[in-house]
């Protein structure tokens, strides 16, 4: 007997550890090692976790025999032994925690097998009390209670703002922790309470409540807040920033920091004072260069806080001399003056009938090729200036050139008289010919190519004229070399033929000579 009770001893040191769940069946095994098929009896005894009574018979099953029960009242309907000798405990509750012995009795020994049991249960949700609606900045406030009810163990709580854990510095952050527990279930409910000292910044920033236990998920429940405070500064917007111009509609906007936001401003305007409420812009429309200078805006109620800004409205303006239609004679001087009146560096450009000129036209002596219409563009940022004027160059026409060349073919002569004059000269020659071309006349120029067929040497005279006068020229022109290359050609042919006809009678007597002789 003393061996025996050693034994249970040695077997007793070590008590593993059982864990259910919490309303359901708890299976609690015997010592997979006993052998308990050929077992005289099997006993389980329980023993109360606060251990203040003595151990409790709960079911006893003898060989060839039915199990026979003898359950407290706690356990009574929710006891029974499996086939592999488990006990299984339906419906698990907290008071269930304790010391369960499984106790096998052989032929020959006595073996004892405990295990703890420790009944889990997850928090029953998790809420948030006395929500904070908003937090004044720089004043400690309680942002929330977080409870996590009916657990066990009791459930672990953390607060986070904007998924950073945050930690009690007895400063800004002040977290306090309380667990009670329920006599009747024995279930544990966690709360935990945060105070806060908001700053600017935390306005909008989600406080979230998170608790964590052994058994599944982590759970949460979060908080949005709204930081108030006043103003502390202002600023005043103007639309468009840059560039303003003469014509341009201007928006002042006046911008305060507070939450929430002020809804009503003074605004300034060169002396004048307007105040709008329920919106913080102000628009004036089709700004003149006068408008610029100091803006300001300001809080109705506190016109210590107010902001400024200088305005500058762009304007440009030019005067160009001469304009419209001018007409100039040939020869004369021409001054050309573009007047710009601007509120900044611009930029310049010329054209001369639509196209680009490198530089400002000059009219020092003005020549035909002159005549046309010039345009300039003066810019600055948007805005955009153009002046124009047509010059007409007029005067008495001038040949320029007087020239003569053949014919591809050598049949006739081709006379090229080139003159300049406005209004369009008239053409005319001395002799009889057929007019071939004659170019558009453009910027006082013209062109004409006459052609003739001398058969004698001839002076042939090109005459320009218009209302201011008349010019002349002559050239002299040889008869065209056709013919004599036709007589040239014939008597090649002629010479061609007759020799022609020397060969074949030189080829005729050869034979005849050869045939003679042959014979």
């Amino acid at each position: 007997p003393e061996l025996l009770l050693c034994l249970i001893r040695i077997m007793s040191l070590h008590t593993p550890t059982v864990r259910g769940l919490y309303g359901e069946t708890i299976e609690i095994p015997c010592d997979p090692f006993i052998q308990t098929e050929n077992a005289m009896m099997i006993k389980w005894k329980y023993v109360p976790e606060k251990k203040d009574g003595s151990p409790q018979d709960l079911i006893v099953k003898s060989k060839d025999q039915d199990a026979l029960m003898t359950l407290p009242d706690a356990f009574k309907k929710r006891v029974s032994m499996a086939a592999n000798s488990s006990l299984l405990l339906s419906d698990g509750k907290l008071t269930d925690q304790g010391t369960f012995t499984c106790m096998v009795v052989t032929s020959t020994n006595i073996f004892e097998h405990q295990n703890k049991l420790e009944v889990l249960k997850s928090p029953e949700g998790l809420e948030i009390f006395d929500k904070a609606q908003e937090l004044e900045i720089g004043k400690l406030t309680k942002l929330g209670v977080c409870t996590a009810k009916n657990a066990n163990p009791a459930a672990e709580i953390m607060w986070l703002k904007n998924n950073q854990a945050l930690m009690d510095d007895g400063k800004g952050i002040f977290i306090t922790k309380d667990v009670k527990v329920d006599l009747d279930t024995l279930l544990s409910t966690t709360t935990s309470t945060l105070k806060y000292s908001a700053q600017k910044e935390d306005d909008g920033a989600v406080f979230t409540c998170r608790a964590t236990h052994i058994v599944g998920e982590p759970v949460t429940s979060w908080i949005t807040l709204t930081v108030t405070y006043s103003p502390e500064t202002v600023e005043l917007l103007v639309t468009p920033q840059d560039p303003l111009v003469e014509g341009d509609n201007m928006t002042l906007e006046c911008v305060a920091d507070g939450n929430p936001a002020p809804t009503s401003f003074n605004f300034h305007l060169k002396g004048e004072t307007i105040k709008v409420e329920n919106k913080n812009v102000f628009t004036i429309t089709n700004v003149t260069r006068d408008a610029s200078g100091e803006y300001k805006c300001s809080l109705i109620d506190d016109r210590g806080l107010e902001a400024s800004k200088n305005v500058t409205v762009n304007y440009l303006d030019i005067n160009l001399r001469p304009s419209g239609r001018i007409e100039k004679l040939a020869g004369e001087a021409l001054e050309v003056t573009l007047q710009i009146y601007s509120s900044a560096a611009h930029s310049v450009s010329w054209k001369k009938n639509n196209r680009i000129l490198e530089n400002e036209p000059k009219f020092p002596k003005i020549a035909y090729s002159d005549s046309g219409v010039y345009e300039c563009e003066v810019a600055l940022g948007p805005l955009s200036r153009k002046a124009s004027f047509e010059l007409v160059v007029q005067g008495a026409p001038v040949i320029s050139s007087l020239s003569k060349h053949s014919s591809d073919d050598g049949k006739y002569k081709v006379l090229t008289c080139e003159a300049e004059g406005f209004p369009k000269p008239a053409v005319t020659w001395n002799i009889n010919g057929t007019l071939i071309t004659e170019s558009p006349f453009s910027n006082g120029k013209i062109i004409q190519k006459f052609a003739v067929v001398p058969s004698e040497n001839l002076t042939v005279q090109c005459t320009v004229s218009n209302k201011f006068g008349s010019d002349s020229k002559s050239i002299d022109v040889l008869p065209c070399k056709y013919k004599e290359r036709i007589r040239d050609q014939t008597k090649l042919v002629v010479g061609v033929v007759l020799g022609l006809l020397v060969a074949t009678v030189l080829i005729g007597l050869a034979y005849w000579l050869y045939l003679k002789k042959s014979k």
